[in-house]
């Protein structure tokens, strides 16, 4: 009888501490989780603000600044722009899938930029053909003033397809990533050179200029305006005279 109610006690103790186990003891209740804040949420922030055209603009911006503070194209490197704009490089490659890439966009804008300076002062100057010539000039000048390393790159970066592809380039070692074969895929500045031929065709049906030749004679007239813009860029302690452009542009175009 003994072991019987020893048992039986045993028994009872099990199941009376299962029992305690599972309903007779509350669990202590868990501290509340705090929120997490996102992980380098400054660093995702302009990729949301970015997509799509946005972000191709950003990383344009980014890499013009950085243009504009080195002076140097070779500068223009896909993770320095990454960093520029607060994206991960590999953000950059669905727009642009090299640097030569992004640099020849770059220049497209600029010159795109130049058109439209050059149209504004077109605009702005009143209806005197002669008048309109030289206010245009003095745009064209005024832009390679104001952004004197976008604008050597325009007319004489690494990106430039007239280059010597033979020349060893010392950030590509294959140029013809930075030589298109296509000339039409370069940006160039025969915009300028139109609008300094419509001019001049404005000129001579006024009157006041006597070009035989208006297209060939805007070539040279932008030609002697790209020499005073480098000249000037690195003889600023030169004094110009006052009235160089009108000196410039005048026999240039043929005004009477």
């Amino acid at each position: 009888m003994t072991p019987a109610s020893g048992t039986g006690a045993g028994t009872g103790t099990a199941s009376g501490t299962g029992a305690g186990t599972a309903s007779g003891t509350t669990p202590a209740p868990r501290a509340p989780r705090t929120p997490r804040a996102p992980r380098d949420a400054s660093r995702r922030r302009p990729n949301r603000r970015g997509e799509g055209r946005l972000l191709r603009a950003d990383i344009l911006a980014a890499a013009t600044e950085l243009l504009d503070a080195d002076g140097d194209e070779r500068a223009v490197t896909l993770r320095a722009v990454a960093r520029r704009a607060g994206i991960s490089a590999p953000s950059i490659y669905p727009h642009y899938l090299d640097r030569p890439a992004l640099v020849r966009d770059v220049v497209r804008q600029a010159f795109a930029a130049l058109a439209d300076d050059l149209r504004a002062a077109h605009g702005a100057a009143g209806g005197d053909p002669s008048r309109r010539l030289h206010a245009v000039c003095r745009a064209y000048l005024a832009f390679a003033h104001d952004h004197p390393e976008r604008y050597r790159v325009m007319f004489g970066g690494a990106w430039h397809p007239v280059r010597d592809s033979a020349a060893p380039d010392p950030v590509d070692p294959d140029p013809a990533t930075l030589h298109p074969a296509d000339p039409d895929a370069a940006p160039s500045g025969g915009e300028a050179t139109r609008l300094l031929a419509d001019c001049l065709d404005d000129c001579v049906a006024a009157g006041c200029c006597a070009s035989t030749d208006p297209a060939a004679d805007a070539v040279a007239l932008w030609l002697g305006l790209h020499g005073l813009a480098h000249q000037r860029a690195v003889s600023d302690a030169f004094a110009w005279p006052d009235d160089i452009v009108r000196r410039l542009a005048s026999p240039l175009s043929h005004l009477v």
